[in-house]
């Protein structure tokens, strides 16, 4: 991954399930600033900065760049987003306009192996059945959590970091 995107990425705690605000983030120009030194443009960069924009908390400026990509990068953010909010019925129709995502498939290697670290088998059963990511039990799971402080949101978290870590590379690899 791109130094500049790893940096961006790098906070003292990984994005809230919700909207945050959280401390330790950087301004709106801050990552406007970064990301412009990336040097690159079009439909994949805006996602790109839409994701950077939105792991730093920025939901509105995200919201209006990511909804105006109309494709499956777009629709991903997009989805984040809105499962985030929280508004987790919209975010499952975003992630329906998604697809199966090139990013997909990584992540799902990333999250079962996570998992397997952690001895995690019935929450590896419903996030990475068959090996295969699935967004929309991610997105009860985060639904859940909101709802049940007993649930495991730190380890969500986590998932939810390595999901803004695999789409970042996955839209920074022109």
């Amino acid at each position: 991954m791109n130094d500049v995107i790893e940096k961006l990425l790098t906070t003292p705690s990984p994005a809230d399930l919700g909207p945050g605000p959280r401390a330790g983030i950087a301004s709106e120009a801050e990552v406007r600033k970064s990301a412009a030194t990336l040097n690159s443009e079009g439909a994949r960069f805006d996602a790109l900065l839409a994701l950077l924009l939105l792991w730093h908390d920025h939901h509105e400026p995200a919201h209006e760049i990511a909804q105006a990509i109309e494709n499956a990068d777009g629709s991903y953010v997009h989805a984040i987003l809105h499962r985030r909010e929280p508004d987790y019925w919209n975010s499952k129709y975003w992630f329906r306009r998604v697809g199966n995502h090139p990013a997909f498939s990584e992540l799902g290697r990333r999250v079962k192996e996570l998992l397997q670290e952690r001895d995690e088998q019935t929450l590896a059963a419903k996030v990475v059945p068959s090996g295969k990511w699935d967004p929309m039990a991610f997105v009860d799971l985060c639904e859940a959590a909101a709802k049940d402080s007993g649930t495991k949101s730190g380890l969500l978290r986590e998932i939810q970091r390595m999901e803004f870590e695999v789409l970042a590379a996955y839209l920074s690899d022109q």
